[in-house]
């Protein structure tokens, strides 16, 4: 297990001798690097600082981003230019400063910061660099361990993704790969594209089938809290989007692979309120493949439509069934309330691995500029799933000899607050009916409660310990049918690098 550990470490640290060679062999003067001015409008780079001095070796300049990002940022820095409604939350200490919008990189009016951790900066100093600024090309990354105690000895299902119990863990190691297409200005067609592959235990949980799938689904392990491999690689996105912004007030469309439009959570750690998931999240849909639009009709109100290849599948696998999916985002005007209704997989197929009928809303309300909160609701179903019909055994999930009809719903609300510029804490609580057992494996309703702080020491690196009681009212779900209650404390560590 501690070689497990040691080489995802040394994953990471295999990237700093690439990026030393780039440095050793194509070094150019700071004033040859593009200046931000010359970026189109609306993305804004970093400000050169120690690390665009060429005499510095690549792991000096790394140093001195570090370094620079744990200063006091700037007050009187000036605002980037943009065309939406002003961001109505604070990022940090929230994980995001926009409401809740899937299918871009950002809301459609909103500016992406370019070059704003420590390794793109240091690259700045190269030819490499010098080449990825001009085309507004960035690498960046992050490292997430954590470890938790737990009063379950075996499985902490269905807390997600901490789910082996009382051990340190080895979450991800995530590489990104991006260009941001730029939608503030409006005078040409602009594109970008991202790839981002995850490596580490979160694997088991964004796997889709087709794309590296047999390391999770063809490798059962009967002694383990999950099957699969216990540390496994995951090209989580890999999505080219196109830019037009002569349709309606802008419009994005995104072909590949991305993330689900909708749920408060996300699969990466840095755009999480809290360490662990809530048990809505942790059994919906996570990826889709396929085509999304994104249109902007004005500064309220944007329409998303798209087809796929249905949940967590890829196209070219055989269980691959055409989805439709549908969202509407409405931000109020005085920016104080965000809805959200999705739906999220509409098909006439059958069950098919993953392909549930989900049907969503968001709402976000904003009390004060330092406290919100954020409030989600779902329906599920699968059509005619082996196991779930008539004549099963009572108590014994998909034990019936016909297939039939398996539902789930849940309602969850974070509630947000800003201590200051540097902390945040969230509280969050939910309640989930699984009503036949089909997504957890046990037929009955849960309710959890968790409270947690981030705390940022730099933009570079946060960390955030949690408090999490869980229940089962109908049968013991917990610790693989053993209880029906689950306390966990939990930690983790965010670097990005």
């Amino acid at each position: 297990m501690m070689s497990k550990k040691v080489l995802s470490f040394a994953l990471l640290l295999a990237l700093a001798p690439a990026g030393e060679a780039a440095a050793s062999v194509a070094p150019v003067a700071s004033s040859d690097v593009a200046p931000a001015a010359s970026l189109d409008d609306g993305v804004a780079a970093a400000p050169t600082a120690a690390n665009d001095d060429c005499s510095q070796g690549f792991f000096s300049r790394l140093g001195s981003a570090y370094r620079e990002d744990a200063q006091p940022a700037d007050p009187n820095a000036p605002a980037m230019p943009r065309r939406a409604m002003d961001a109505p939350l604070d990022s940090p200490p929230f994980p995001n400063g926009e409401w809740q919008m899937g299918g871009v990189a950002a809301p459609i009016g909103v500016p992406v910061a370019y070059g704003q951790y420590p390794l793109q900066k240091a690259l700045s100093c190269t030819k490499l660099g010098n080449w990825m600024k001009r085309n507004r090309i960035e690498v960046n990354g992050w490292i997430n361990p954590s470890a938790n105690v737990s009063s379950s000895s075996f499985s902490n299902y269905p807390l997600s993704y901490a789910t082996r119990p009382n051990r340190v863990e080895f979450d991800q190691l995530v590489l990104n790969i991006t260009r941001v297409e730029d939608t503030v200005q409006t005078d040409h067609v602009d594109w970008g594209f991202n790839i981002s592959t995850l490596y580490g235990y979160d694997y088991h949980y964004t796997v889709t089938k087709g794309v590296f799938s047999n390391q999770l689904l063809n490798n059962p392990k009967s002694n383990s809290a999950l099957n699969g491999k216990i540390y496994g690689v995951d090209p989580m996105l890999f999505y080219y989007d196109l830019y037009l912004p002569s349709v309606a007030e802008g419009m994005v469309i995104r072909i590949g692979r991305y993330l689900s439009l909708p749920d408060i959570e996300a699969q990466f750690s840095p755009q999480n309120y809290l360490v662990t998931h809530s048990i809505l999240y942790t059994v919906d849909p996570y990826t889709q493949t396929g085509v999304m639009t994104t249109t902007r009709l004005s500064q309220q109100w944007t329409l998303q439509l798209g087809i796929n290849a249905s949940n967590d599948t890829a196209p070219w696998n055989h269980s691959a069934r055409p989805t439709l999916q549908g969202c509407v985002r409405w931000v109020s005007k005085d920016n104080n309330d965000m809805l959200y209704p999705c739906i999220n997989s509409w098909n006439t197929s059958d069950y098919n691995y993953n392909n549930v009928q989900m049907y969503v809303m968001t709402w976000g309300h904003r009390f004060s500029s330092k406290v919100h909160m954020q409030t989600e609701a779902y329906y599920m179903y699968g059509r005619n799933i082996p196991g779930f019909g008539s004549d099963g055994e009572p108590g014994v999930v998909a034990s019936s000899p016909y297939p039939g009809k398996a539902g789930e719903y849940g309602v969850v609300n974070y509630f947000n607050v800003e201590l200051n510029s540097n902390n945040m804490i969230s509280f969050r609580n939910e309640f989930y009916n699984d009503q036949k057992g089909q997504r957890t494996g046990f037929a009955t309703k849960y309710s959890s409660h968790t409270l947690g702080l981030t705390h940022w020491v730099s933009p570079d690196l946060e960390i955030r310990p949690e408090l999490r009681y869980e229940h089962s009212y109908d049968v013991n779900a917990y610790d693989s049918g053993k209880k029906n209650y689950q306390a966990v404390a939990i930690v983790d560590a965010i670097l990005h690098y």
